[in-house]
């Protein structure tokens, strides 16, 4: 059961605003990139298989959301000197903000109780919200299954 904090964000909300630490050090802000679309996804685990396909796949396809007017945003609760050693790594192109205390997580609903192998934890469950340049939450995909996804999202950028 995810988001125990309130009720999940939906399509046609405004998306929260908040302000997390980067990788190389800076500080992003969602507002920002007010009049740019957004796509924000939330990943559990710097250097891990999924989650290392799935910042590969975003940065292989930065340029085509760049052209298409949107800007990629990983967010995971690892810290920046560990999201530092990842970029560095897997030479991934796309910011990565550490959302140490979990607060951003929550107040997307993607932080939360989940099962593996009969055991409860708390992380994060997959999930990818695109934000419009109006600031409000165009599409969500929870769940999500790496294949194929960086695609689906850049299908849904072009579609704004």
């Amino acid at each position: 059961m995810l988001s125990e904090t309130g009720p999940l964000l939906s399509e046609g909300d405004t998306a929260p605003d908040f302000s997390l630490p980067r990788d190389g050090g800076a500080t992003v802000n969602l507002s920002d990139f007010a009049g740019k679309a957004v796509v924000l996804y939330f990943y559990p685990k710097d250097d891990t298989p999924g989650c290392t396909t799935e910042a590969q796949d975003f940065t292989a396809s930065r340029d085509d959301f760049a052209a298409a007017g949107a800007v990629v945003l990983g967010v995971s609760k690892d810290p920046v000197t560990k999201h530092d050693k990842f970029v560095a790594k897997r030479e991934i192109g796309i910011p990565l903000l550490s959302d140490a205390d979990s607060d951003v997580c929550e107040r997307y609903g993607v932080w939360g109780e989940k099962q593996m192998y009969g055991k409860s934890y708390f992380g994060i469950e997959r999930s990818t919200f695109l934000i419009g340049p109006d600031g409000t939450i165009a599409r969500i995909w929870r769940k999500v299954k790496v294949p194929g996804h960086a695609g689906a999202v850049l299908d849904a950028v072009r579609e704004l």
